[in-house]
């Protein structure tokens, strides 16, 4: 079924004014009237507020008092050895390396040189310059001192705490790279 286009333009044409004289209708109440919602507006703001909630009892809560003045004080550091100097620990005096601010996974050792009968290890760091490496340098995040430089690898010992305070010596190494 076709509806002619002269009839189906005329039939959306007074649709489109019904629907606008309609809209306008709720307007005002009379000419020079009041609008209708600025009348509804002022309704709602003459109705008095809801009471408001009540306020929530507050619980009393009982008080405890710790006496326990005999008993070792779990903040103390009663099991570390700040003060005996037992124990592996970090220099804290110690000037720090140019290599000991890149993780240890993140250096790569590219070779070696022969300096007399002292071998030195390149490492490439992140920053892409290659740094040379002897025993006796630190390395890495965790005070990892080289122990000894081969063809193929770098061995270092890595300062960890032991989770109670002290430190643990963690052997490391980084090996030449296959490229």
């Amino acid at each position: 079924m076709s509806i002619n286009p002269k009839i189906g333009g005329a039939l959306a044409m007074a649709a489109a004014v019904l629907l606008a004289t309609g809209c306008g209708r709720g307007i005002t109440s009379k000419p020079g009237g009041a609008p209708n919602l600025q009348q509804w507006v002022e309704e709602v703001r003459m109705r008095p507020a809801p009471p408001l909630d009540p306020l929530p009892v507050m619980q009393q809560f009982e008080t405890f008092e710790y006496s326990a003045q005999g008993i070792r004080d779990p903040f103390s550091d009663a099991f570390t050895d700040a003060d005996s100097g037992s124990g592996p620990r970090p220099d804290s005096n110690r000037r720090k390396q140019t290599l000991e601010q890149f993780p240890l996974d993140s250096l790569g050792m590219v070779g070696t040189l022969h300096t007399g009968p002292r071998m030195v290890a390149l490492l490439l760091a992140p920053d892409k310059i290659t740094h040379r490496v002897a025993p006796g340098d630190y390395l890495g995040q965790n005070d990892g001192r080289v122990t000894s430089v081969s063809a193929d690898r770098i061995e270092l010992v890595e300062l960890v705490p032991d989770g109670a305070g002290g430190w643990l010596e963690r052997p490391a190494s980084i090996a030449l790279e296959d490229k």
